[in-house]
């Protein structure tokens, strides 16, 4: 409920599109909850698929076959836009992709950063740790989308490295439709992001382009 009220005044405070980002466990748990949040007036849903199978039983397929039924079911919910956010570990990225594109993915968001739990030699434990990104993270997400662009029937975004406007830039011209920070912006605060768009304008404006969908 606190979610879905954050949602409701996201909206009333702002006039562009509030995409909801939601992590379930079952089936019925991402149905409910994807139609919960397009209710609250949600303009997009970002599936956080963050599963990391320990388990020795089920195989590739098996596991595919999950993000390909929450894909399905959440998209028989709700009308508005889906994307799903994946880690880059599957057998086939190019395959795993092109499947959830055809199972109704509108977007898809590389790559999702597990969290990397550390252990201290000292105390013998098991203690968390989050590492926030650096541009050098953004090499593997920028060749994906690269090979990906054109093939899949869906739009990407980038997540993952970046830090400067020309992280953005190279990202776009990859084939990214739009690039997600949060790192930076924990780091440099909320002024990153006007100095970042200044940048980009600049840089499209004397490539003589009109906005950024002609950049590729």
């Amino acid at each position: 409920e606190e979610y879905l009220d954050h949602i409701r005044k996201a909206k009333e405070a702002t006039s562009i599109p509030i995409i909801a980002s939601i992590n379930g466990v079952s089936l019925s748990g991402w149905r409910n909850y994807a139609k919960q949040i397009q209710e609250a007036g949600a303009d997009g849903i970002e599936l956080n698929v963050y599963y990391l199978s320990t388990n020795q039983e089920p195989d590739g397929r098996a596991i595919e076959e999950r993000y390909l039924e929450v894909i399905k079911s959440v998209k028989e919910e709700v009308t508005i836009p889906v994307a799903m956010k994946l880690s880059p570990f599957f057998s086939s990225l190019a395959n795993m992709t092109d499947q959830l594109a055809r199972a109704g993915a509108n977007g898809l968001v590389l790559f999702n950063r597990f969290y990397q739990p550390v252990i201290n030699p000292d105390e013998l434990r098991v203690e968390p740790q989050v590492v926030l990104s650096s541009s050098a993270d953004k090499y593997l997400t920028m060749r994906w989308i690269a090979i990906l662009y054109g093939r899949v029937s869906a739009d990407f975004a980038a997540s993952s490295g970046i830090h400067s406007s020309q992280d953005v830039i190279q990202m776009l011209t990859a084939g990214a439709s739009i690039t997600q920070v949060t790192s930076v912006l924990l780091e440099k605060k909320l002024g990153w992001i006007n100095e970042t768009v200044k940048s980009l304008s600049d840089w499209l404006d004397k490539r003589g382009y009109s906005g950024v969908s002609e950049i590729i």
